[in-house]
């Protein structure tokens, strides 16, 4: 069985680690009822709907 000679320091292994992070952004798709960008498979923010359902209670938002 291999054996390392000597220890992988924790800013290597970090380094190497690091790679899986950069490769995949945060993908992003548009409410079909709004239109505002959302996360797939989540609720939209901005109307409160998911698959054309309300799920969420959205209340206006009034500026002073």
């Amino acid at each position: 069985m291999a054996v390392p000679k000597k220890r992988t320091s924790h800013s290597r292994s970090k380094m190497r680690r690091s790679i899986n992070d950069r490769l995949t952004p945060v993908q992003v798709s548009y409410c079909p009822e709004c239109g505002e960008p959302k996360l797939p498979h989540h609720a939209c923010v901005s109307c409160g709907k998911y698959k054309a359902q309300q799920v969420i209670k959205v209340e206006e938002y009034t500026a002073k």
